[in-house]
């Protein structure tokens, strides 16, 4: 195993998952609004999507947009699409209630939104094709390469949920978490110009 090449797939999966993104920021805005469970339960479900994505990528997926390039096309607009509506949903959210989880992400919804993530796409793409070996070192350095995007996408994601918890403790009144829904609303749909970007 060629470990400066490990070293430098950790180096992009803690550039790629520590970032600001789609992810980071339903993370961020999650904690700040349900809390720490149910915000890990959202992790937990992106960390499973954006797994699965990467060993789709390995076992040939990522092929595909190579093959047809107006799939990155449809993606995009899906995503950006879908990034869009959810952004909308967080500025409309009516203030936080204590103890009020009922409109969390489920984890399966933060697995399958991987699936429309530009972002977790080209993390997974730029990885596989990046910082797998050739012939019997494919799938040990496949497999390492899941393994260390899993382990920094839960450290870098829970940096991200504990800046919502902190940012918790500054919202008292409605106004406040009605300004911050709008601002986590406001860089979500943002997020939309690094896919077109």
């Amino acid at each position: 195993m060629d470990f400066a090449l490990l070293g430098s797939a950790a180096g992009f999966a803690l550039a790629a998952c520590g970032t600001p993104g789609p992810n980071n920021m339903l993370l961020t805005s999650s904690a700040t609004r349900f809390g720490y469970r149910p915000t890990l339960k959202l992790l937990l479900g992106i960390m499973f999507g954006l797994q699965l994505l990467m060993l789709l990528t390995a076992l040939g997926l990522g092929k595909l947009f190579l093959m047809w390039p107006s799939l990155q096309w449809g993606l995009k607009i899906c995503g950006s699409g879908y990034l869009l509506w959810l952004a909308w949903k967080i500025g409309s959210a009516r203030p936080q209630v204590a103890g009020d989880e009922a409109d969390s992400m489920s984890w399966r919804q933060g697995a399958l939104f991987q699936f429309l993530n530009p972002k977790a796409w080209l993390m997974a793409v730029s990885a596989i094709s990046g910082f797998t070996l050739a012939g019997d070192q494919y799938w040990p350095s496949a497999w390492a390469v899941l393994v260390i995007f899993l382990l920094l996408g839960i450290i870098t994601g829970h940096i991200w949920a504990f800046f919502g918890l902190h940012l918790r403790r500054w919202l008292h009144s409605p106004k406040d978490w009605r300004r911050f829904n709008q601002f986590m609303a406001l860089l979500t749909a943002a997020s939309v110009l690094m896919i077109w970007h």
